[in-house]
């Protein structure tokens, strides 16, 4: 059965609380520990299932093949692990940027995932989303999910736990970081000791792949500096965006109105379970 009123679904951002470089396995990957907690900021995904047979979405990115987009690439691994013959046309309003370290493109191919199994009516299970996922990108599974969680080995392994739901001011600097030109820095620091949750829970929070950003795009460590006078900032993931912590909304309203010229950001609120999960949970219900 297919379900066809077109819903509008949410992919929301995340952010790294904080990020450590435990190891570095024999494979290449890195071994991480690292807290993940969502914001409202959201690309939204508005889905039309039909009976097509094909995957169509508009608008077009720039510079992203069909094939190449994660959406794409989403629905047809869906298609293919469970011979669905149906179709859909997805309309994608992108509000995260791309390469920014807030998770856009892997929330997106989360919330297709999510979205396509309800829509075309499959009954795959969380965990069997979460594996197709992973396949996909390291971080798509947490998005599955939909909980924040430490997460740890190569990002796979997830432990949900209940961080302050603060809020952000969040920087985004006009440069595109490569997640895999960060890990393949020599001088990136790969032996941070593995802790149990709740010291990590409790330290000071840091991101191991900060000084190696910051040292190489000035733009990360300039717009990281002007923040820190004001309020407590880092890097998420890999880069490029910076977030800064307030107890109040008004507070980081109040800095973002104090921004220079130069610097683009936006507020938001962490959320500990995702818009996804919340919307499905009441699709699930109707």
């Amino acid at each position: 059965m297919m379900q066809t009123e077109s819903i509008r679904w949410p992919a929301p951002a995340k952010l790294n609380l904080f990020l450590y470089i435990t190891g570095q396995r024999a494979d290449g990957y890195h071994e991480l520990q690292t807290l993940f907690q969502f914001i409202d900021r959201c690309d939204h995904l508005t889905i039309t299932a039909n009976n097509s047979g094909n995957i169509s979405i508009s608008p077009a990115i720039e510079g992203v093949p069909l094939e190449s987009n994660l959406i794409y690439k989403a629905a047809m691994l869906l298609k293919q692990h469970t011979g669905c013959s149906l179709g859909a046309h997805i309309d994608l309003e992108k509000n995260l940027p791309m390469g920014g370290g807030l998770g856009g493109g892997s929330s997106d191919a989360a919330t297709t995932l999510v979205a396509l199994n309800y829509h075309w009516d499959l009954d795959l299970s969380e965990q069997t989303l979460a594996e197709l996922g992973k396949s996909l990108g390291a971080d798509v599974p947490i998005f599955i999910h939909g909980k924040a969680a430490i997460a740890e080995g190569v990002g796979e392994i997830l432990h949900s736990v209940q961080p302050k739901q603060a809020h952000y001011l969040v920087a985004v600097p006009d440069c595109h970081i490569s997640t895999p030109e960060v890990f393949k820095n020599p001088y990136l620091k790969r032996d941070t000791k593995k802790l149990q949750h709740e010291q990590l829970m409790s330290n000071k929070w840091t991101n191991d792949c900060e000084p190696c950003v910051k040292k190489h795009y000035p733009v990360v460590a300039n717009t990281i500096d002007w923040l820190l006078e004001y309020a407590p900032t880092q890097m998420t993931g890999t880069g490029a965006c910076v977030f800064s912590t307030f107890d109040h909304a008004n507070e980081a309203e109040l800095l973002a109105q104090q921004t220079p010229e130069w610097l683009n950001c936006f507020t938001a609120e962490g959320l500990n379970t995702s818009p996804l999960r919340e919307l499905l949970s009441t699709k699930k219900s109707d």
